[in-house]
């Protein structure tokens, strides 16, 4: 779309056409750029994005930046601080407030089971433990899971390890608890989460984060509170030939509307990769990365300027009539 579509009309003797004009620029030049590459200290790469239209479809609306710079996941339990994002050893490592802490001590605070949508190409990782703490003995099976096991074998699985090691060496706070039960427990799924907190007071996630070599074992990871996400990379001959810097380094993207893969580049979108191709913006409604918009393509100078000229009338007719704006966020979004 031509950003100069309107710099030929003489406008100057309608004062309040410059307003309806300027949103209408600032929505034609909206470019790839508009990805943003980092939220705070952390870097938002493909798959992810922050701005509609950016990275993987399959991630859309996954992620949040806040106008401080924090970053969230958001999943059907809440919004969770995310702490970092590893690509290489592809993870999200997040932090629940509601869980328990070591300066909660034998203060137990409501909590609530943490979630994921299994639509979604995120995992709870394996090197995840959970922590339950001053669990019902008449509805949960609280014993020293290696005992347990020798006399139940068909349903080790469902105990809850009383003598765990992280029940025996609290991770920063070895002592914290004084007058509660500790047992460690990995839910099968989320269903299983809920039902232990329908017997507990309350949990915790300790995540075991790699510190050396796998060479190093057993002293390669030491663990720590926080909930480790796991997640794919869905790559795609697309995508690879976007980021190609001999191929002109695009970003990879996608249409809003029909999530068909996107290249998103400098002069515009095309479907394939930047350099040796004729650029072309998409000109239907949203595809534009970092925005969600109308089509104005079929908007002319002169349809501009009666707009103006009913504008103007208008406010000759209500000129103390009161204007509202209303402004759309992703805060009402259903999730």
């Amino acid at each position: 779309m031509d950003s100069h579509i309107f710099t030929s009309n003489k406008i100057t003797s309608f004062p309040c056409l410059c307003s309806l004009i300027i949103p209408f620029l600032s929505l034609i030049e909206a470019q790839a750029s508009l990805c943003r590459t980092t939220c705070g200290d952390i870097p938002i790469n493909y798959p992810f994005g922050i701005d509609d239209g950016c990275g993987s479809p399959y991630y859309r609306h996954m992620l949040v930046c806040s106008d401080l710079g924090k970053l969230q996941l958001r999943t059907p339990s809440g919004r969770y601080p995310v702490r970092s994002i590893s690509y290489s050893d592809p993870h999200i490592l997040v932090t629940d407030p509601l869980m328990w802490n070591c300066q909660d001590s034998d203060n137990f605070r409501p909590t609530r089971p943490f979630s994921l949508d299994t639509s979604t190409p995120f995992t709870l990782s394996s090197q995840n433990d959970y922590l339950f703490f001053n669990c019902s003995e008449d509805y949960v099976i609280v014993e020293p899971k290696p005992i347990f096991c020798e006399r139940f074998p068909d349903r080790c699985d469902s105990s809850c390890d009383s003598a765990s090691y992280l029940c025996r060496h609290l991770p920063e706070c070895a002592s914290a608890l004084t007058a509660s039960s500790c047992c460690s427990y990995y839910p099968k799924a989320t269903e299983s989460l809920r039902l232990m907190l329908r017997y507990c007071a309350s949990y915790t996630s300790v995540y075991w984060k790699s510190v050396g070599s796998t060479t190093d074992s057993p002293y390669s990871q030491v663990p720590e509170y926080g909930i480790r996400v796991d997640f794919d990379v869905p790559v795609t001959t697309h995508c690879l030939q976007c980021q190609d810097p001999s191929k002109g380094a695009g970003t990879c993207g996608f249409d809003t509307q029909t999530h068909n893969f996107l290249c998103l580049c400098k002069e515009g979108n095309v479907t394939s990769y930047c350099k040796g191709h004729d650029i072309s913006r998409h000109k239907r409604a949203g595809v534009i990365a970092g925005e969600t918009i109308r089509t104005v393509a079929g908007v002319s100078a002169a349809g501009v300027i009666g707009i103006g000229l009913g504008v103007w009338a208008l406010k000759k007719v209500r000129a103390k009539a009161p204007v509202t704006c209303g402004v759309q966020s992703n805060e009402n979004r259903i999730f």
